[in-house]
């Protein structure tokens, strides 16, 4: 975790939802307090099921909010001023009930009331059912939470305690601390927002078969962290990628490379770009409805077409970031074929790297870079992608520290 003070001084507001997740808060608590930050928590009726206020007060070391109408505090606007006192509002877990009630503007009690009169951060930690997280509602109340600048970490996947397997586990007390982390913590990418997107494009043949590559999203997941841990508001546009999004990140998923076009417009305007996808150049014109059968006749003709050109497009649109970073997987002719691209799409920077089949960067857990700008080309040892990223999100706080 770093220095046991790196959030030394920062106030949370721990509202803490009825599931069997909950007692997930209890070290959570722990973690925060190991890292210098004060923590008041919130404790829902039903969350007082599954922990009791008197575990949370003495890992907290402070009173336990539960009621509204707390005559004592409410005299003085206690309720407003829980909300407003703290530097993040955090909700974990945060179920379907209390995620409908932020989306709505409910206020029927303590922890609804707060997180509609707060005007601080709020970031929330899903934790329910796999049904109940891929009902339509649920889906509408976290497109709406997210709309209103609401923060979220996971949920994962993995099986529940109902017995039934799929998304809606509450992320681990870890990496909530990590999302908390991020958004409390200053840096060089405070207040900067950076588009990155990541991973593969996946161009339907038919409804079964589509064209890809092999990215995994190992690297662009990486960058995201990283500029994440800078400060910056990360808006994270991915493919179909084996490796999952870090935390702490806004991530709009999408299949296409017309798709990721959408979403990249749709996300600007930005400080910065990096365009770490690896984007499909063609995709099929005419897929078929069905899946395509052998009929012992010869094989379908596909008809391509060229996919958009992103990173052209956002280095010469009207809300160009003011740094355009973009990637190049080549096979041979490394600096040569980069150098040529970075001029002819018209971004700031190229990271070149050999994705030959001997090279075992394509998918692996190491990448070997080279920068190529307006300077030239600056050539990187080969060392772990998440190493790649830091060097490179420390490179882009410098380029945007003189604006």
């Amino acid at each position: 975790m770093g220095s046991k003070a790196m959030l030394s001084g920062k106030r949370v507001l721990l509202i803490i939802g009825g599931g069997i997740a909950a007692y997930k808060s209890l070290m959570l608590i722990r973690l925060l307090r190991s890292a210098g930050s004060a923590v008041t928590p919130v404790l829902t009726r039903a969350g007082a099921e599954f922990v009791t206020p008197l575990s949370v007060s003495a890992l907290a070391g402070q009173r336990v909010y539960e009621a509204l109408f707390d005559l004592t505090d409410e005299a003085e606007m206690g309720h407003i001023e829980l909300s407003r006192s703290a530097d993040l509002i955090v909700v974990a877990p945060a179920t379907a009930d209390l995620i409908a009630k932020a989306a709505g503007g409910r206020a029927d009690d303590l922890a609804s009331t707060l997180l509609l009169a707060t005007d601080k951060r709020v970031l929330i930690a899903p934790a329910m059912n796999v049904r109940m997280w891929l009902h339509a509602a649920t889906q509408r109340n976290l497109a709406q939470a997210a709309a209103d600048g609401v923060l979220r970490v996971g949920p994962n996947e993995g099986e529940m305690a109902c017995g039934e397997f799929g998304p809606g586990r509450m992320a681990e007390p870890e990496e909530i601390f990590e999302a908390i982390r991020a958004a409390l913590m200053g840096g060089p990418l405070a207040g900067r927002h950076v588009i990155v997107t990541s991973g593969p494009t996946h161009e339907p043949i038919d409804p079964v078969r589509y064209i890809a590559n092999r990215s995994s999203g190992a690297q662009g997941a990486a960058i995201a962290a990283a500029l994440r841990d800078l400060g910056a508001r990360v808006s994270f546009i991915t493919g179909p990628a084996i490796v999952p999004p870090p935390p702490g990140v806004k991530v709009i998923r999408v299949e296409t490379a017309v798709q990721m076009a959408a979403a990249v417009e749709a996300a600007l305007p930005a400080d910065a770009a990096v365009m770490a996808a690896a984007v499909a150049d063609w995709r099929v014109v005419n897929p078929g409805a069905q899946k395509m059968k052998k009929t012992g006749a010869k094989a379908p003709a596909l008809e391509f077409a060229e996919n958009p050109d992103i990173l052209a497009a956002v280095s010469k649109g009207k809300a160009r970031p003011r740094l355009v970073v973009g990637f190049a997987a080549e096979t041979e002719h490394l600096v040569d074929h980069a150098s040529a691209k970075r001029l002819r799409k018209g971004c700031d920077w190229i990271l070149a790297n050999d994705v030959s089949a001997a090279s075992g960067i394509m998918g692996g857990a190491e990448n070997e870079v080279v920068l190529i700008c307006a300077a030239g080309a600056e050539h990187w040892p080969r060392m772990g992608k998440t190493a790649v990223a830091q060097k490179l999100a420390e490179r882009i706080a410098a380029a945007l520290a003189g604006d």
